[in-house]
């Protein structure tokens, strides 16, 4: 392999060449293994068997955030429209021949 003496030095710092710059150590590649299928049953049994982990909200609980996301929603886009307004009148009248 042909290198500058920039490119060997740094090779040697890294532990890639040897001295005389041929390579020290191999490359390790990642060993790919073949993906295993599962049977639509059995994908369906673990998803099952997951679901029952999840801690599911009460339903006092989801009525009080949907209520917070509600409000939030109106408040933000009551506030984008206000300052559109401020904006496109203050532009208006800057540019009002």
């Amino acid at each position: 392999m042909a290198m500058n003496r920039q490119q060997k030095r740094m090779l040697q710092k890294q532990g890639e060449v040897d001295a005389e710059g041929t390579p020290v150590r191999t490359r390790s590649r990642p060993a790919s293994t073949p993906t295993e299928r599962t049977s639509p049953t059995q994908f369906l049994r673990e998803v099952r068997g997951e679901l029952r982990k999840v801690a599911w909200p009460s339903r006092a609980e989801t009525v009080n955030y949907s209520i917070v996301v509600l409000v939030t929603v109106v408040v933000l886009t009551a506030m984008i429209y206000g300052l559109d307004w401020v904006f496109s009148t203050f532009i208006l009248e800057l540019f009002d021949t």
